[in-house]
């Protein structure tokens, strides 16, 4: 049979495994979660340039009377 220390060590062992797993999964999902937020994040800014590079005035006068 085994002795108390190898017992205790095949339990360390698996314990550290299962974190092992459960931070490489978490990692994971974080990267997931990254690369959405870049993919979002590009076309924002894909829509902001869009709107800034048309013709239009980059200000609107609310008051346009020149005739005084």
């Amino acid at each position: 049979m085994y002795s108390t220390g190898a017992g205790v060590g095949i339990i360390i062992a698996i314990i550290y495994f299962i974190f092992v797993l459960f931070f490489l999964g978490l990692w994971i999902y974080a990267f997931v979660l990254f690369v959405k937020l870049a993919k979002r994040g590009i076309k924002a800014l894909d829509i902001y340039i869009d709107g800034k590079s048309t013709k239009q005035p980059s200000h609107v006068f609310l008051n346009d009377n020149t005739d005084n």
